[in-house]
């Protein structure tokens, strides 16, 4: 195993660690920013639930990317699918109608903090990949 794999395993077992966390957070109720995006907005109890259900679920697509590199795709698309759509919802209306005026900023940090653990997924998935291809050729 290189470094580079050795990096992405670490960084998608963190993203277990990171969902698990989320999903008791959501589960839970406990509003804290970084295990909830947009913690200071208006709710309803079982929109959380939901919530962490969905967690749940990205911790058990990591843990099956960081077992088995050809799931890697699926978790880096669902990242990248989730930072596309946090960005949305940061721009949306419907958010700024809740906000009464109130700035952004908050959600727009956590959504570029998850983005580039997103991008530093893809980069050590393609370092791995690489890495592989030049292992393979040199044999």
């Amino acid at each position: 195993m290189t470094l580079n794999d050795r990096i992405l395993n670490v960084s998608l077992l963190a993203g277990v660690v990171y969902f698990c966390c989320m999903a008791v957070a959501h589960f839970t109720g406990f509003k804290v920013p970084v295990l909830f995006v947009y913690y200071d907005v208006p709710f309803y109890a079982y929109q959380d639930k939901i919530i962490s259900f969905c967690a749940f679920t990205y911790a058990c697509l990591f843990y099956a990317a960081a077992q088995h590199r050809p799931t890697v795709p699926a978790a880096l698309v669902a990242i990248s699918v989730t930072v596309l759509g946090l960005s949305a919802v940061n721009i949306s209306d419907a958010l700024r109608s809740v906000l009464n005026g109130a700035p952004t900023t908050a959600y727009w940090i956590q959504t570029v903090m998850i983005a580039g653990y997103a991008v530093w997924l893809i980069v050590f998935y393609l370092r791995s990949g690489a890495a592989q291809a030049q292992a393979a050729a040199a044999r």
